[in-house]
């Protein structure tokens, strides 16, 4: 039987979880790594999320064995040991871009209880489970017991400690110096409109909504600005983006929807002035990193992930905060340049090149476990 060092599963293979994985499997590549990759597209995620691990374990060869498992808390890891014994033995790592324990409910859906289960049970299977954010490290572990509670006729007993034992922070790792630096300084000018960028999924959870009703604020009140929407949508577009592109004025819009070269996507972020968050989910902000690291004055809720990244004269509690930060930058669109020169984010925190040998020892790259 042939042995490899490493095996990657992603059942939900876009956005952030394959650019992670392709930053990982660049490197895995340079320091020729034997692994195997195995993905699912991303496309109706509730579906991956409940189907993955049977879909995968009918992909994955039985004649090869691996060291060490890599995956995103999506998979259902426990159900995947389960139709795959063969891997118990396999040292098991988890990553969570995610979770489920507080996913924000729409006012016209139910909570699918599976989806955070899944993740518990994910987490009790790993040997190690790394987060991307301290936020999202405690929001899970500490909403363990009060999900578990649901369960009628069922008290958890140390599920959260057994799970918080063998978790740790690891930031998400971007490729800041071969991506982004090399691109172009932005020209600063007093002639030059304000130029606002939203760059995330188009989905509820990043709360597109407050964010349109804020540009047509602005538009009804005669501030001047233009506008790049970019990110991903998916199966379920909300009507807002529609009617967004109905109501902004002509000419407003300088780009709009998902971006695939990735080096156009990088020159529209340096031509940006100030980027927008408006979500209500959020564990990292990949694309509002890569806004600021571009030139992007960052505008955040002052929630979720973002208060442990961003300074807080970027942080709005209100949609009227946000609401009136704009409006100054439009007046003066030359102030969000000269307010970025100024902030004091430390990038090496999440550059690749940084966090590059902490990823390859949780990989276990070279180690002599293996699946029996």
């Amino acid at each position: 039987m042939e042995t490899k060092d490493l095996l990657i599963l992603e059942p939900f293979y876009g956005g952030s979880h394959k650019q992670l994985i392709k930053t990982i499997t660049n490197s895995l590549d340079n320091h020729n790594v034997k692994y195997d990759l195995f993905t699912l597209r991303a496309k109706k995620w509730p579906w991956k999320a409940r189907c993955g691990a049977i879909m995968l374990s009918e992909a994955i060869p039985r004649d090869v064995s691996y060291r060490t498992l890599f995956c995103s808390s999506d998979l259902s890891l426990s159900e995947f040991v389960g139709i795959r014994p063969d891997f118990y033995h396999c040292h098991k790592v988890v990553y969570f871009h995610e979770n489920q324990l507080v996913y924000p409910v729409q006012k016209s859906e139910t909570l699918d209880f599976q989806f955070g289960y899944n993740q518990i049970l994910t987490a009790l299977a790993a040997n190690e489970i790394y987060f991307n954010s301290l936020y999202n490290f405690q929001s899970f572990v500490m909403n363990i017991n009060e999900f578990l509670r649901r369960i009628p006729e069922y008290k958890p007993k140390d599920i959260k400690e057994k799970i918080e034992s063998k978790s740790k922070v690891l930031h998400f790792p971007l490729t800041f110096n071969k991506e982004i630096s090399t691109l172009k300084v932005k020209e600063d000018s007093n002639e030059k409109i304000l130029h606002i960028v939203w760059a995330h999924r188009w989905e509820y959870d990043k709360d597109p909504l407050t964010f349109f009703k804020t540009l047509f604020e602005l538009q009804e009140n005669d501030f001047k600005f233009c506008v790049s929407i970019l990110g991903q949508g998916f199966t379920d577009v909300p009507k807002v983006f529609t009617e967004g592109k109905e109501k902004l004025k002509e000419g407003t819009i300088q780009n709009w929807g998902y971006v695939e070269d990735r080096n156009k996507y990088l020159s529209i972020l340096q031509s940006c002035d100030v980027a927008i968050s408006t979500a209500i989910h959020e564990f990292f902000g990949v694309s509002m990193m890569e806004c600021c690291y571009s030139g992007c004055y960052p505008l955040c809720p002052n929630k979720l992930s973002y208060p442990e990244i961003y300074p807080s004269e970027c942080l709005y509690n209100t949609p009227r905060q946000l609401y009136k930060k704009l409006r100054e930058f439009c007046l003066k669109p030359w102030l969000a340049s000269e307010l970025h020169k100024k902030l004091n984010i430390d990038y090496s925190k999440y550059s690749w090149d940084k966090m590059e040998s902490d990823y390859l020892n949780i990989l276990k790259v070279g180690s002599k476990r293996q699946c029996t």
